[in-house]
């Protein structure tokens, strides 16, 4: 057992770093004073974000984060105690 314990805690640490680093890399959300001009969201970047690098981190942050949640739990657990 605490092989895997430590095996899961490298793991943990390596996912908590990437999650840090991934986070600091995207972009802000904020339109600022761009929607009280009336910019609209409808462009042909807006629709496409899904497939940038942005929509990647997006979707990179969801996994890393549920990732991180499960490893946590799994780590707190009584058998590695």
């Amino acid at each position: 057992m605490d092989i895997l314990k430590t095996i899961l805690m490298i793991i943990f640490a390596i996912d908590c770093i990437a999650l840090s680093a991934i986070v600091l890399m995207q972009e802000g959300k904020t339109q600022g004073l761009g929607s009280i001009g009336g910019m609209s969201t409808d462009t042909y970047w807006g629709q496409n974000k899904g497939r940038s690098m942005e929509g990647a981190l997006v979707r990179g942050t969801k996994i890393l984060a549920i990732l991180f949640i499960v490893l946590a739990a799994v780590l707190n657990l009584k058998v590695f105690a």
